[in-house]
């Protein structure tokens, strides 16, 4: 027999054919035992009621022969007539005195004195009918035998009592038939299930066996396994489908976390190139003062003036690497607050504005007086906007133009910049808000600045629940747009948002702003 231990190391299948086994035989060793009892009940009773209507005859027969011989015993024995049938019958008159005893010559004359006779016939004297079984004796040995005990009447009064016997008549062996013929149907039975089971199990386990492949792939690192559905809705389907449905985010998820380790390394790899060439400047202008390579006072004192540059290129750069990761982190806290853009942008374009003049790029301040306020924080958007229009003027060339424009929206305000500068190829357009990318790769950070700007910027209007896109084409203007909540507007969430570039409809472009190229919706 398997011990729990033995049984639990089984495989699925196994277990699935076993257990329909055992219940299969366990219904089959019930039903043989149900089967006997209820055909050896039937046949019991069966004889029981029919020996109860020959000895109801057999009274019937009796008080006739009383009432013929004058209602007396004294001449009733010899108007009996001889009995053919091989019946135990006892007849006693009212105090129970023997009268007649009729049996088959094979049997033994004790049996019309069997004590559980005499005591059927006492209490059928008292108006009982009763039944039973006794032991009758032969010469050869002893068998059971059914009785029926019931009292003689004549008009209203009980005169004796009859005692009738019968062999019990249903086959010998027959129980025994009836139970081997159930066996072996129950293991004809046993066998279809054993075929059966064997087929529902392998349908069963099948999927697990392929679920279980596949998550042994997955182990193994081959995030692309997956399972084929069984045909079957049932819950083994869903099962597969749920299957599919994790190893699609797994896969998505590794994807996304090889990608992000990537850019880690680049970042890391950009961060060390920006410093190493700052650093390099700054060693070589100081072993050149150091060791007296320069001796003109004025040299000296450039020299000097460029370390502090070069220094001052690293505290920007650490500066813009510090504000990027607060901003992605949720350390920088938004003072949130309405504020007119009109007015900010007023402010803004004041303070670029002599540097535009000097290239011979006008600006234009596009947004209507009165605009709905947005709810914001002013220095941060102060910060993307110097950003945005710093990015414009360094690559718009003489002559060009640079306009700021604002239309409201049901929850939120749309802001765009947008210039007539060069443009941005296709091919780098989707990386722009990329920490450290650069669409010019000749421009350092000497002249392109630290490679932060726009992932900065994108960073600010993120943490305002805010999305900003950019869209280009080369040689026909730049146009960058992003959206505010409007004042009176829930900002949910906070500065801790994950930034994703993810840019999506915002606002039409207006046709023939700063010359632009024409404008797909952003």
């Amino acid at each position: 027999m398997l011990d729990l231990f033995s049984f639990s190391s089984l495989s699925l299948r196994v277990k699935l054919v076993l257990s329909f086994l055992a219940v299969t035989l366990g219904a089959i060793l019930v039903l043989a035992f149900a089967v006997a009892i209820a055909v050896q009940s039937y046949f019991i009773s069966a004889e029981r009621e029919a020996l109860q209507r020959q000895a109801a005859y057999e009274a019937q027969y009796i008080e006739y022969i009383y009432q013929r011989v004058g209602a007396t015993w004294d001449n009733f024995v010899p108007a009996m007539s001889p009995r053919g049938e091989p019946m135990l019958l006892v007849l006693v008159d009212s105090h129970g005195n023997p009268l007649f005893c009729s049996q088959p010559d094979f049997l033994l004359k004790d049996n019309c004195n069997d004590p559980v006779l005499k005591q059927a016939l006492a209490q059928s004297l008292q108006g009982q009918e009763v039944d039973g079984n006794i032991q009758v004796t032969t010469r050869e040995g002893s068998f059971n035998s059914l009785y029926v005990s019931i009292p003689l009447e004549y008009n209203g009064q009980i005169i004796g009592a009859m005692s009738l016997s019968s062999p019990q008549s249903y086959p010998p062996g027959f129980l025994e038939q009836v139970n081997q013929a159930i066996i072996i149907a129950g293991f004809i039975v046993a066998l279809l299930v054993t075929l059966f089971s064997l087929f529902l199990a392998r349908s069963l386990t099948r999927p697990l066996e392929s679920l279980t492949q596949a998550a042994e792939q997955m182990k193994q690192g081959k995030y692309t396994q997956r399972v084929e559905p069984p045909k079957t809705q049932d819950e083994l389907g869903q099962l597969a489908q749920t299957f599919n449905a994790m190893a699609d985010t797994i896969e998505a998820d590794v994807n996304e976390l090889r990608r992000q380790d990537q850019v880690r390394l680049d970042l890391l790899a950009n961060i060390a190139h920006d410093l190493a060439t700052p650093l390099t400047a700054i060693q070589g202008f100081s072993e050149a003062m150091a060791d007296d390579m320069i001796t003109d006072r004025a040299a000296r004192q450039e020299t000097a003036q460029r370390i502090a540059r070069e220094v001052q290129r690293l505290r920007r750069l650490v500066a813009d690497i510090q504000q990027m990761s607060s901003l992605e982190t949720g350390h920088t806290l938004l003072d949130l607050a309405p504020l007119d853009m009109h007015t900010l942008v007023d402010e803004t374009l004041a303070v670029i504005a002599p540097e535009c003049e000097q290239m011979g790029i006008a600006l234009d301040n596009e947004i209507p007086p009165g605009i709905p306020l947005v709810l914001a924080d002013s220095d941060r958007i102060t910060q993307v906007l110097l950003n945005l229009l710093d990015n414009a003027r360094r690559h718009t060339p003489r002559g060009g133009k640079i306009c700021v424009g604002a239309a409201p929206g049901e929850k939120s305000l749309s802001i765009w910049i947008s210039d007539t500068g060069v443009g941005i190829d296709p091919e780098d357009l989707p990386h722009v808000f990329e920490r450290f990318y650069r669409a010019d790769r000749s421009r350092t950070g000497a002249t392109g600045g630290s490679g932060l700007g726009l992932s900065i910027v994108r960073a600010i209007i993120t943490a305002h629940n805010g999305r900003i896109k950019a869209e280009s084409s080369p040689g026909r203007g730049t146009k960058i747009t992003f959206t505010l909540p409007l004042a009176g507007q829930e900002v949910q969430g906070d500065s801790s948002s994950h930034i994703r570039g993810q840019g999506v409809p915002i606002h039409p472009s207006s046709p023939g702003v700063c010359a632009a190229p024409p404008r797909l919706g952003l």
